[in-house]
C-alpha cells in the first residue's frame, strides 16, 4: 500500500492578488507553472492540468502549459486531467503529449475523457448528438497510434489514414494513458477493454460508492485479457494549517463557480450545511494536514487504489500565496501522514 503516488490537479483557476482582485488569465497560468515547480521540489508524483473552454479557467490547453512546467522540473510526472479527446483530433493529441514526453525526458503521460463540461464541442464544430460516436472512434484510433507504427484508418468522424506514420515518436515507446470516469459502468469497460489506466473523478458523495467500479476494472481486464493496473482517484480538496481556515479559504469560491455551473445544469444553489456535509462524510478533501491526510487514508483502504490526485484548486477566488501553501502542505505533511497510516493496518481508520 505504501506504492501509492499523489498527484495535483488544476484547471487553472483564477486566483486573487494580495488585495483581493481576480487575477488575469495569463496570470493564473503563471501561478500553475509555479505550483507545479513546488510540487516537483517537494516530491509529489503528478501533476494534471484539466481542459477547459470557461471564463472561470484559465487552462485550455494543458499540454502547453505542461510543456513550460517540463522546462522547470526535473522528477515530477506531467499529465492532463483531461483531455476531452471527443472534441480533439486523436493524431494531434498523440503528437503534442510525444512532444512533452521529449522536453520532459519522459515524464508525460495523458488522461483521456468524453467531457462532463461540452463547451469545447460547438466550439471546435462538433455536434452534441454525436457526444457517444465521437468518443467511442477517437479513443479506438487514439489506442493505435500509442504503437508508434503506421496506421491505416478510416472513420467517421476522423480522417482517413493510409499507411500513416505518426511524429514525433517517444523514447519509451508508449505514453502511459488513463481514462477519466466519473460513474459511467460502460467507459469503465471501455477502459479496460483497450488496456488503459482507470482514474475515478469522485466529486460528489463518499468515495466507497466507487468501490463496484474498481471491481468492475478488475474483472474486466481479466474477461477481456488485458492488464489491471492500479486504479487512481481525483478528488477536490484543500489544505491550510486549520479546517477551518480551510473551509473558509475554499467555500466562498467554490459555491460561485458551483453555482453557476449549476445554474446551466438545473442544480440547485449550494447550501452551507451542504458543503459541511461533503467535507464531514463526501469527496471533499478540506482541512488541516491531518484531517486531510485521515480521510485520503480511508478512501485508498476503501478502494484499494494506487494514486490519489487532489484538485487542489477548486475553490477559485483564493490568493496564489494561498494556493502555493496548500500545495506545500500536502507534499511536505499529508503525503507522508497519509504513508504512514497506511502502513500502520488501523491508521486510516482511527
Amino acid at each position: 500500500m505504501n506504492g501509492i503516488e499523489f498527484g495535483i490537479d488544476s484547471f487553472g483557476d483564477l486566483p486573487r492578488d494580495d488585495k483581493g482582485e481576480i487575477t488575469s488569465f495569463a496570470e493564473a497560468i503563471r501561478a500553475t507553472v509555479d505550483e507545479a515547480v513546488l510540487a516537483d521540489e517537494i516530491g509529489i508524483d503528478v501533476v494534471a492540468l484539466g481542459e477547459h473552454h470557461r471564463p472561470e479557467f484559465a487552462i485550455s490547453s494543458p499540454e502547453t502549459v505542461l510543456a513550460g512546467i517540463a522546462t522547470r522540473t526535473s522528477r515530477i510526472r506531467l499529465s492532463s486531467g483531461v483531455t476531452v479527446l471527443s472534441s480533439d483530433d486523436p493524431v494531434r493529441v498523440f503528437q503534442r503529449f510525444a512532444t512533452v514526453d521529449a522536453l520532459s525526458n519522459g515524464r508525460a503521460e495523458i488522461i483521456l475523457g468524453r467531457g462532463s463540461f461540452t463547451e469545447s464541442f460547438p466550439l471546435f464544430g462538433y455536434d452534441m448528438a454525436d457526444y457517444d460516436a465521437l468518443f467511442e472512434e477517437k479513443i479506438d484510433l487514439f489506442h493505435k497510434l500509442l504503437d508508434e507504427k503506421p496506421v491505416t484508418w478510416k472513420g467517421t468522424h476522423t480522417p482517413t489514414l493510409i499507411d500513416q506514420d505518426v511524429f514525433p515518436k517517444t523514447e519509451s515507446g508508449r505514453l502511459p494513458t488513463w481514462v477519466g470516469v466519473g460513474g459511467s459502468p460502460q467507459s469503465v469497460v471501455r477502459t479496460a477493454k483497450y488496456g488503459f489506466r482507470l482514474m475515478l473523478a469522485v466529486i460528489g458523495g463518499p468515495a466507497e460508492r466507487f468501490a463496484p467500479y474498481v471491481d468492475l476494472y478488475r474483472r474486466a481486464t481479466d474477461q477481456l485479457g488485458t492488464t489491471a493496473y492500479p486504479v487512481g482517484l481525483h478528488s477536490p480538496g484543500l489544505v491550510a494549517d486549520t479546517d477551518e481556515e480551510a473551509k473558509e479559504l475554499f467555500y466562498p469560491g467554490y459555491k460561485v463557480v458551483r453555482d453557476r455551473i449549476g445554474a446551466l445544469r438545473g442544480w440547485q444553489p449550494l447550501r452551507r450545511e451542504e458543503f459541511d456535509g461533503e467535507v464531514a462524510h463526501g469527496s471533499l478533501y478540506i482541512g488541516s494536514p491531518e484531517t486531510v491526510a485521515r480521510k485520503i487514508a480511508a478512501a485508498v483502504r476503501a478502494l484499494d487504489v494506487g494514486r490519489f490526485d487532489m484538485i487542489y484548486s477548486a475553490g477559485g477566488a483564493m490568493s496564489a500565496s494561498a494556493r502555493l501553501r496548500a500545495v506545500e502542505l500536502y507534499g511536505t505533511e499529508v503525503i507522508p501522514m497519509v504513508r504512514d497510516m497506511l502502513a500502520d493496518k488501523d491508521g486510516g481508520a482511527r
